[in-house]
């Protein structure tokens, strides 16, 4: 079964907009945490939106399972990241103004990826990077020595039609597989939900998925780490 990885950006967003302190996403991983999550992600954002430097160096000291910091391709991010050492990064688009659907293009960034890649690694830290489900960059990706590739599964959030859902689905099965044999490691995440999840997590290849939004919904309803228990409860199925 894929490990089950949380991204407390969310949390973070609600606390700004309460302008406030609560909800605290170091309060939340660590529930999370107690109710069997198996990794906490923070996405650090150029304008810091949601997740803060204060945000990260906390995680950092409170996490106690695994911790993925997501950044932005940039020098100066890289260097925070080195900072903080965290068990992963996740290479990002380095734009100021990106959607969910914005996946990184290694191919254009070959050099640069390849640079940050062992820069990290040199640091016992796992490199990941954000790609479409796309043979190119698959490739790109085995050629700067990454660790991970993180398939962007945003676009089926939209998806209604069966058939499109399956052909999306087989899309992305290809890819993790092409990495597999590659000799990458396959995580997954961004617009997954109670729907869509459990067609990701049949493909054996991918080893794990992160959630946020669809979590932060559930925990409002059921509390932080019963939403655990059923998220996980889905992977399994």
């Amino acid at each position: 079964m894929a490990r089950l990885c949380l991204c407390v950006n969310q949390v973070a967003r609600l606390r700004n907009f309460n302008k406030g302190r609560i909800p605290d996403p170091a309060s939340v991983a660590i529930a999370a945490e107690l109710g069997g999550i198996d990794g906490i992600v923070a996405e650090l954002r150029d304008d810091r939106s949601d997740i803060t430097d204060r945000d990260v160096t906390i995680l950092k000291e409170v996490v106690q399972s695994h911790l993925n910091l997501a950044i932005p391709l940039t020098d100066e991010m890289v260097k925070k990241a080195l900072k903080w050492l965290p068990d992963m990064v996740t290479l990002l688009p380095a734009i100021r103004e990106v959607s969910l659907n914005t996946s990184l293009d290694v191919v254009s960034n070959l050099e640069f990826v390849e640079d940050v890649a062992a820069a990290l690694r040199a640091n016992n830290i796992v490199v990941n990077v954000l790609i479409d489900p796309d043979p190119h960059q698959v490739r790109a990706a085995a050629k700067a020595h990454v660790d991970y590739i993180h398939i962007n599964s945003n676009p089926l959030r939209s998806v209604e039609d069966l058939g499109t859902m399956s052909d999306m689905i087989e899309q992305i099965r290809s890819i993790a597989g092409a990495a597999n044999k590659l000799g990458m490691g396959v995580s997954s995440g961004r617009g997954l939900n109670a729907q869509n999840i459990r067609d990701i997590s049949d493909i054996s290849y991918i080893e794990e998925l992160n959630v946020g939004r669809a979590f932060v919904a559930r925990s409002i309803l059921v509390g932080v780490e019963k939403a655990v228990e059923q998220m996980k409860a889905l992977l399994s199925s």
